[in-house]
């Protein structure tokens, strides 16, 4: 295995909708694809590298709701600037939405602090 150092870093998590996650979830949420979809972090090159990480890699990403283990995925970093991640809306990044709605009846799920750290998984 592998040796690596444990770097534990926050960073701005934005959950959304993507196009592939939309197309994945008519085949259903428990298909492959659609699991594949909204488990894969996005970040920017650069804080990967950083990180010590590599496409593919498993993270743990958590915050005072909870917690979720995916994997990442590099961007260009004119893509996705540093310090701020994407991930499809799906079970993962409903793991790391509180239960305030703010009044509108959708909880808050854009632009929260995430820890971000790699984890390794069998």
């Amino acid at each position: 295995m592998e040796e690596y150092k444990s770097v534990v870093e926050t960073m701005i998590l934005i959950p959304g909708r993507s196009n592939k996650q939309g197309t994945s979830l008519n085949a259903g949420k428990l298909k492959h694809e659609y699991r594949e979809v909204t488990s894969t972090v996005e970040m920017n090159q650069d804080d990967m590298a950083r990180l010590c990480l590599k496409d593919g890699d498993a993270v743990r990403l958590s915050n005072t709701e909870g917690e979720a283990v995916v994997r990442c995925k590099g961007k260009k970093p004119s893509d996705l600037p540093s310090g701020m991640l994407f991930i499809a809306y799906g079970p993962p990044s409903s793991q790391l939405m509180g239960g305030d709605t703010a009044g509108s009846g959708m909880p808050i799920s854009k632009n929260f602090e995430v820890q971000v750290e790699r984890v390794d998984v069998p």
